[in-house]
């Protein structure tokens, strides 16, 4: 996925969920839509650089939004991440139409957006011999200091609902895949965040043993002229259902 031309700054605040603060390159501070209604936690960093994309719409009261922020990372580097929650889907979907994602490719038609039994998932995947697939994206940016990334960030009933309706796809005999777009290009490996969300963190467990297939795919940030221009989806990363916060040893 293309980014139009983004301007930094450095993030002085992130307020009323919608808002944040950035001080642009010229001293300017302008307010900037935040399109991230989580926690944002390990993310929401005053002081760290970030990228906003402009917005020529006239109609709308903010000029910005908030795409990247640029993390420091434990020993050496700094790290990017999306905050734009509302990306996740446009970069799974080029993915898959790319066939980048080797476990979902073959499929002849995907449909965004599809009703199932009271719920809303993401993508449904179809095909005469392959049948079809039913796909929920999660976008995953928590990092803990223990290296490795994490899923909520926050306490998430909507995850949970959504969890229950890939375990009762897959009963039906249907093919249920959750996906985790991992948007922060120093994660690796990905684990329900039981010290954040112990009942997700069960139903994940619970639902990959009943038949869900869960699957993390990581970003990669395309830089031109000191500037992010692209993101996509391109690495499988391990996902690690039983693991706990600090027992995941990097060294």
């Amino acid at each position: 996925m293309q980014y139009p031309q983004l301007a930094s700054g450095i993030l002085r605040r992130r307020y009323k969920r919608f808002l944040a603060d950035v001080e642009l390159a010229n001293g300017e501070v302008v307010v900037a839509h935040c399109p991230n209604t989580g926690s944002m936690r390990a993310v929401n960093m005053p002081g760290c650089r970030v990228w906003l994309a402009p917005s020529t719409n006239p109609a709308r009261k903010l000029a910005w939004t908030w795409e990247l922020i640029e993390l420091p990372q434990q020993h050496s580097g700094t790290a990017l991440v999306s905050v734009h929650t509302g990306r996740a889907n446009a970069i799974v979907e080029e993915a898959l139409r790319a066939g980048r994602i080797g476990e979902l490719a073959g499929y002849a038609t995907l449909k965004r957006e599809v009703k199932v039994d009271g719920a809303r998932l993401d993508f449904r995947l179809g095909d005469p011999e392959l049948g079809c697939a039913y796909v929920e994206v999660k976008q995953a940016t928590l990092r803990e200091l223990d290296g490795h990334g994490y899923f909520p960030d926050s306490v998430s009933a909507r995850g949970t609902r959504h969890l229950e309706t890939l375990a009762h796809l897959a009963a039906e005999g249907h093919r249920a895949v959750l996906l985790f777009c991992v948007a922060h290009t120093a994660i690796e490996a990905v684990a329900p965040a039981a010290h954040l969300d112990p009942a997700y963190t069960e139903a994940l467990r619970r639902v990959a043993k009943s038949g869900v297939e869960v699957l993390a795919y990581g970003c990669e940030i395309e830089i031109t002229d000191g500037a992010p221009c692209a993101i996509y989806l391109t690495r499988r990363l391990e996902v690690c259902l039983e693991r706990e916060l600090g027992s995941i040893d990097f060294a």
